[in-house]
């Protein structure tokens, strides 16, 4: 039988399939309005039986946990060293969010490097859209066209 790490480590990325998301996400800057990339793993439960949220933080050591105003709490965790070095231990475990998690863990890769030139940002915008296409969402999603016109890479 495993180490209880492994274990505990088996667990979570079991939660993340279930009760989790990961996401790439594009937001604008409050300083400058420029484009920046933001990537997230989030745990959801609801509010009533959030203890496990509390406890997943508590063996990955980051992340912040809410309450929403719709009954659920989320732990959300951000950062793309600290996502790479959950992804990289989860990824031997995750079953049903594979996919997603092995295209966040080239994107939080490629968004480590110091200087990002144009193919860059297209293969992030398709790391994007990969995420997406395999995450359940009842939200509008943007396109290719759109997510490069807010990167300003159209012509």
């Amino acid at each position: 039988m495993g180490s209880r790490l492994e274990t505990n480590v088996a667990y979570i990325a079991g939660f993340l399939d279930g009760d989790g998301s990961l996401m790439l996400q594009i937001k604008k800057r409050c300083d400058n309005g420029r484009p920046r990339f933001m990537a997230t793993i989030c745990f959801y439960q609801d509010t009533h039986h959030d203890k496990s949220l509390f406890w997943i933080k508590d063996i990955l050591g980051i992340g912040y946990i809410s309450k929403r105003n719709d009954g659920m709490t989320e732990l959300r965790i951000n950062g793309f060293k600290q996502i790479e070095k959950i992804l990289k231990m989860l990824l031997p475990y995750i079953r049903f969010k594979k996919v997603q998690a092995s295209t966040l863990l080239k994107a939080v890769s490629l968004l480590q490097r110091k200087k990002l030139v144009t193919n860059d940002y297209k293969k992030l915008v398709d790391y994007m859209l990969t995420i997406q296409s395999e995450n359940y969402s009842t939200k509008k999603k943007r396109t290719k066209y759109e997510l490069l016109k807010v990167l300003g890479l159209t012509p």
